[in-house]
């Protein structure tokens, strides 16, 4: 859907969400869309990546693209060599689809190229032993592939060095600052985008999903919203794309 035209595009469902309709009263896990382009032949994919075993599958992963040329969806062979952490929601830059491993030694990051439809470990993950998958969540900041792991009471975000392979750390959020509009968060914070160069706008994750800024210069913290109920928020760029 484009909200700035109100145009909308629905797809028909994928082999995994048959199999999840039929598993609805089941511990199985929820496939988690990836949306990006390729930016060879300009075509964009919708893309699910699926850990199998919740399925009772014999492949580690499961990896369908939908093609808007046959409007079909077709098997992507070979799908990830790792399950992704479910909690998270895949990302997309510059032609790739980003994902974090739900590996608790050594959590790595994914990618998944949009024009070859190959998979590849980019680099470890900047942190490790990730016992609780909610406690981590990978993003995109000013153009740069980002990630972040939530340790009461702080918050930590590194951001990616494509030239040399390496993570720095942009910011580290103290979450004693926010207490009052998110209590002690179970899930780690959604960083959203970086504005006017120097202000992180975030969301709560859980039910209470207040959303407020981190001024990187000041280190002061300012709330946005607090919803009064239990918000689902979509963050979008606007393209005005056609399919």
């Amino acid at each position: 859907m484009n909200p700035a035209t109100r145009w909308r595009r629905t797809f028909p469902l994928s082999n995994i969400q048959n199999l999840l309709l039929h598993r609805l009263n089941k511990d199985t896990p929820t496939p988690k869309l990836g949306f990006g382009k390729d930016k060879l032949t300009g075509t964009y994919k919708p893309d699910f990546l699926t850990n199998s075993s919740g399925f009772g599958l014999d492949n580690v992963t499961t990896c369908e693209v939908f093609d808007f040329t046959t409007q079909l969806w077709r098997y992507v062979h070979p799908a990830s060599p790792f399950t992704t952490n479910p909690h998270t929601d895949p990302v997309y830059l510059d032609g790739s689809l980003y994902w974090l491993t739900d590996c608790e030694e050594e959590p790595k990051v994914l990618s998944f190229d949009l024009h070859t439809e190959t998979f590849h470990v980019i680099c470890d993950a900047p942190f490790a032993h990730v016992l609780d998958p909610w406690s981590v969540t990978i993003c995109i900041l000013d153009n740069r592939l980002c990630v972040s792991k939530k340790h009461w009471p702080t918050q930590d975000i590194w951001s990616f060095q494509y030239s040399n392979k390496t993570w720095t750390k942009m910011c580290s959020i103290d979450l004693t600052q926010t207490f009052s509009w998110l209590g002690e968060p179970e899930w780690s914070l959604e960083p959203i985008a970086i504005l006017d160069n120097h202000k992180l706008l975030l969301q709560g994750r859980d039910y209470r999903g207040a959303i407020f800024i981190l001024d990187l210069l000041t280190n002061s913290y300012h709330l946005l919203v607090k919803p009064s109920y239990s918000p689902i928020s979509v963050c979008y760029s606007q393209s005005l794309f056609s399919v």
